[in-house]
């Protein structure tokens, strides 16, 4: 069974984060809270351990999955050619429930990109998301629990651990999520564009 760690929303204990960091650095599957649903993630330079999202998801395997940077200047690591124009609406934007589909760079494992060479990235508002990918140091894959993608029926940590308990290594119990997706955000183009409307205000400039 998964290990539950019950996480303080505003200030996550130290050693509680460690044990969900050693996890990952383990190749483990984890549960954790963002600003929008919770999601499994992992390392995204774990191959074995993002093939087991896709097993767990019962996605295809190579649907495009996206990941979570800790800060602007990660993003900036892993994505290329952000306009100016762009940088100043993700940073007045973020954190924030947004979902950014950006060129990916190098930096990117070759597996997570898909035929277009883009990668969708999220900084979310939520101490405990982003204390776990800053102590990792480097982004962890963030895809929703739920399989309709919206996570509404897996908002608390006793209903995820009846889902999902025998099948990933960490829970990480944030309270109570009221679920509702990001608004996924194309910004490969001339001008951005809205392709799923949701959390996060839509004048995006």
């Amino acid at each position: 069974m998964a290990a539950i760690l019950q996480l303080h929303p505003e200030h996550p204990q130290k050693r509680h984060v460690d044990h969900v960091v050693e996890a990952l650095h383990r190749g483990g599957v984890i549960i954790y809270p963002t600003d929008t649903v919770y999601g499994l993630g992992c390392d995204i330079f774990n191959r074995k351990a993002i093939n087991r999202i896709y097993q767990i998801k019962q996605a295809p395997a190579g649907k495009p999955l996206s990941f979570v940077c800790s800060d602007l200047k990660d993003l900036a690591r892993y994505a290329k050619n952000i306009s100016n124009a762009s940088y100043r609406m993700m940073k007045r934007l973020l954190p924030g429930p947004y979902t950014f589909i950006l060129e990916a760079s190098r930096d990117v494992p070759k597996f997570m990109i898909g035929k277009r060479r883009t990668v969708g990235i999220r900084v979310p508002d939520n101490p405990i998301c982003l204390e776990i990918v800053q102590t990792l140091g480097r982004p962890v894959l963030s895809t929703s629990i739920a399989p309709s993608g919206d996570g509404s029926d897996m908002n608390d940590a006793d209903s995820i651990a009846s889902r999902y308990g025998k099948v990933v290594d960490v829970i990480v119990d944030g309270g109570v999520i009221v679920a509702e997706p990001s608004t996924v955000v194309d910004l490969t183009g001339e001008e951005p564009e809205i392709l799923r409307a949701s959390a996060g205000e839509a004048d995006l400039y």
